[in-house]
């Protein structure tokens, strides 16, 4: 995200706020601007005094929740003392936060083809790069900044997979699943690289 961006106003987040409201409880395509506007208790022309359309509108709930998102998980990763850690407290915790989203849930049952052609293809690829940027200041701590890209890539990839198609054996919001997942699918990639490097040294 870009840091360097001026924080939103009050009225932009109340805005903001309603129009994530009004997703979780009508979804979408539904969502007008004066809905936005009567749940955040502003006017219709203040809703166009922050965002010159719903697209706009739309793009900003969806940054700001990513923005969230990241915050979530890099000071989960940050409250960790080794690599394994970290990458269970950002499964786990990017997990919970996707699961219990409310407005992400009501698309997700019920406007599903809203969210499936941003996962094949293409549009995958990007949403994964967008991910890997996201989470690899997760592990900058243990890994050169081009490993935690390809780490934060590959959790993304992960974690996706379980969400869209969920596992009995695998409950990504219980960390003993999610570290025995990443012990055997997820470091034995990561840690031979530096261990082998630390022999060649």
């Amino acid at each position: 995200m870009n840091s360097t961006a001026p924080a939103p106003g009050p009225q932009a987040v109340r805005v903001v706020d309603g129009a994530r409201a009004c997703v979780a409880r009508v979804g979408l395509a539904k969502t007008t601007l004066d809905d936005v506007a009567r749940e955040a208790g502003c006017a219709r022309a203040t809703v166009y005094r922050c965002f010159p359309g719903k697209q706009a509108l739309l793009a900003a709930l969806v940054a700001r929740e990513a923005e969230r998102l990241q915050t979530d998980v890099v000071t989960a990763a940050a409250a960790t003392d080794t690599l394994g850690e970290a990458v269970t407290a950002v499964i786990a915790t990017a997990a919970h936060a996707l699961l219990t989203h409310d407005a992400l849930a009501f698309v997700v049952a019920y406007e599903p083809e809203l969210i499936l052609p941003h996962l094949a293809f293409e549009r995958e690829d990007a949403v994964l790069r967008t991910a890997a940027t996201l989470v690899a200041p997760a592990f900058t701590r243990f890994l050169d900044p081009e490993l935690a890209t390809r780490l934060g890539e590959w959790i993304a990839r992960l974690t996706l997979s379980y969400l869209c198609s969920p596992s009995d054996r695998v409950d990504l919001q219980n960390a003993a699943h999610v570290r025995r997942l990443v012990d055997d699918f997820v470091l034995p990639g990561f840690t031979r690289p530096l261990a082998s490097e630390g022999k060649a040294r």
